[in-house]
């Protein structure tokens, strides 16, 4: 077993900065605003060959505290029962004040020994500092500057002195990781705490409860599960608060770290706009998605078939996440939405035969060929898998970027149906494979002559545009030399041409008698004849 080290102290002390700095994460939100942690979280930490456990809680309230002060008080009560070490932590720049005295008090009744850990040092004197919180009683300070993790190694080797080193034996990659969210108040925390059987986190009416992304892991029907209490989710315009926005941006980095997403509604709300949007988020990361409507038991027997076909219609964008009914403070339907996690973390993690594959797709295309574009059909040829969670298909063919959603939704629903992928979405990717002719080069024939130095390889458009060129050419040599203005020289010889100034050309004697004809300067012809 590891040792456990829970950090305890009043608000505002620094408690979550040192967790980050002991895990080397940032899984607690951190801000200079008291009470921003409420429920207590676990992580691991690594002090030379040894590790631990550490739990952040919230800070305790010694008077007049409100509901919510109430319960983060036994959240921290539960931390130093099952703990092994304390760490006190105190503000130097604040002194010894009347609160740290009585939360020391408390943490004496439990037995276990106390370290106490003087934070926020830098830029002080040490010996100062330390000097008011000798009157505690708990032995020696430690100094520390938990922000630039000054002193940590001092302080962790007072706090894990006795303890033997020990191996972390993490089984948390075999676990299946089910983040739940929603809106704020419809009964994340209800249902965490239903599926875990105690009241592992806080839950309350007052919207926004939670604040950090809480891992929990647990065991059921010999499987291990992490359970991840998220915040609620409200509309940007609405965010102003900078650890909201933080914890919104821990709810995204939840749904990308988890299998499965069970999306939490309200039954006696209709779906909006926020709930589509959050519906948006785990679909844009390709996570198996399960719908559960809570609060179903205060719904009317009459009105449960009206609110069933309303979510019908405002749901028909995700068709393959299944809707459970459930009740999280009654238990109603929580076993059977933690049977569909799993089957859906098996769905998402499924090997898909290429083979088979490509069987389905040869069936898929002889039911319906896929459409026409531009008078050419597109052709898929083969498919393999390319990915899990989501599973992720790839189809190779010819003018892939051409295919049209419609098309490759009736793809993925086939694959989905043939392969029962259930409850997740399954994407389509198109590749198109290249044209082996498209770019061939001309390759010289033996006993080819090459062309000449300086000329372009034009190919048979550019042979017919030189074609229609030489021919313009010959015929202005021919308009030249019919004008007399030919400059090519005279043979010897030859009859000189006749210009064009009206004079007739000469008239060929023949002994016959001259026959009408058609020449143009015959002195008679026999139409002229028969004039006269």
């Amino acid at each position: 077993m590891l040792p456990i080290v829970a950090l305890v102290g009043r608000p505002n002390v620094g408690k979550s900065t040192l967790f980050n700095t002991l895990t080397r994460t940032r899984d607690a939100i951190v801000a200079d605003v008291p009470g921003v942690t409420r429920d207590r979280q676990y992580g691991y930490g690594q002090f030379g060959s040894a590790a631990y456990v550490v739990i952040d809680t919230g800070g305790l309230v010694v008077e007049n505290p409100s509901v919510i002060e109430a319960q983060m008080r036994i959240q921290t009560e539960r931390a130093v029962a099952e703990a092994d070490r304390l760490v006190l932590i105190v503000d130097a720049r604040a002194g010894l004040t009347p609160q740290d005295q009585i939360i020391a008090r408390e943490l004496r009744r439990s037995g276990k020994p106390i370290i106490l850990a003087v934070n926020k040092i830098e830029s002080l004197d040490a010996e100062v500092a330390l000097s008011d919180f000798h009157a505690l009683g708990l032995g020696d300070p430690q100094p520390i500057a938990a922000t630039h993790g000054q002193g940590i190694r001092e302080l962790m080797s007072v706090v894990l002195a006795g303890f033997e080193e020990s191996v972390r034996e993490d089984s948390i990659d075999d676990a299946i990781r089910i983040a739940v969210i929603g809106r704020p108040n419809v009964g994340k925390s209800t249902l965490i705490n239903r599926l875990l059987g105690e009241e592992r986190v806080i839950a309350s009416e007052e919207p926004g409860t939670t604040r950090d992304s809480i891992l929990v892991p647990f065991r059921r029907d010999d499987r291990d599960f992490i359970l991840i209490d998220t915040a609620g989710i409200r509309r940007r315009s609405k965010v102003e608060d900078v650890v909201e926005k933080v914890s919104v941006a821990k709810t995204l980095q939840a749904m990308d770290y988890a299998h499965v997403v069970v999306m939490v509604l309200d039954a006696h709300d209709t779906v909006g706009e926020q709930d589509a949007s959050v519906l948006g988020m785990a679909l844009q990361r390709g996570r198996a998605l399960l719908i559960a409507i809570n609060k179903w038991d205060g719904i009317p027997m009459e009105q449960r078939e009206e609110i069933r076909r309303q979510l019908g219609l405002k749901l028909d964008f995700v068709p393959y996440a299944p809707l459970h009914f459930i009740s999280a403070r009654h238990g109603t339907g929580v076993g059977e939405l933690a049977q569909s996690a799993v089957r859906a973390f098996e769905a998402a993690m499924r090997e898909m035969p290429t083979r088979v594959l490509n069987k389905t797709l040869e069936a898929a295309l002889q039911a319906h060929q896929p459409p026409l574009v531009h008078g050419r059909r597109i052709k898929l040829r083969y498919v393999h898998q390319g990915g899990r969670n989501p599973p992720r298909v790839i189809v190779h063919g010819n003018q892939g970027e051409r295919v049209p959603d419609a098309y490759a939704r009736y793809l993925s629903n086939v694959f989905r149906k043939t392969f029962d992928l259930y409850a997740c979405p399954v994407a389509v990717e198109f590749r198109t494979d290249s044209n082996p002719y498209s770019e061939r080069k001309t390759e010289h024939k033996v006993g080819h002559r090459p062309r000449r130095k300086g000329t372009a390889n034009t190919g048979h458009r550019g042979a017919a545009l030189a074609k229609i060129a030489g021919m313009k050419a010959a015929r202005k040599r021919k308009t030249e030399t019919a004008g007399g203005q030919s400059s090519r020289p005279v043979r010897a010889g030859a009859r000189p041409a006749a210009k064009k100034s009206g004079a007739a050309r000469p008239v060929k004697k023949t002994s016959g008698p001259v026959r009408g004809g058609k020449g143009r300067g015959g002195a008679a012809s026999g139409r002229g004849a028969k004039r006269k």
